[in-house]
């Protein structure tokens, strides 16, 4: 695949999986390694976040290798990690990088701020606060 087939895959994955919650796209774009476990997490975060949706910041692809910078929000719900509910809008913040073989991604190295989603959602003190 050329390098714009390679981010049209990772668009489509996020505008058709993420943003119009069809996770049986996962299928068509991950390989059988990643779907599965992919579509579970993706239910998980729907259950706590059901309004989540991910922009597109920036892509670059070169060779096999997609790069996705992204920004995040949704409303907590759900319990997420042992967080009861809450109400809270969250924003954050990520890049993945995404290795792709045979038309779908075969490997995902994913960084996201989960240190500023627990201090939105005031699981975590934002730092600074509590020294003492």
């Amino acid at each position: 695949m050329s390098t714009g087939e390679n981010k049209a895959l990772m668009r489509r994955w996020i505008e058709e999986g993420w943003n119009q919650r069809n996770v049986a796209v996962a299928d068509e774009c991950y390989g059988p390694d990643f779907a599965t476990d992919l579509k579970e997490f993706v239910k998980r975060v729907f259950a706590a976040f059901p309004d989540f949706y991910i922009t597109i910041e920036d892509q670059i692809a070169e060779g096999d290798k997609v790069v996705t910078r992204y920004s995040t929000r949704g409303t907590h719900k759900g319990k997420w990690m042992g967080i009861a509910p809450s109400g809270i809008e969250v924003q954050g913040t990520g890049i993945n990088i995404s290795r792709i073989s045979g038309g779908k991604v075969v490997e995902d190295w994913q960084q996201d701020d989960n240190l500023g989603m627990f201090q939105q959602l005031g699981a975590i003190p934002p730092l600074g606060e509590g020294e003492g």
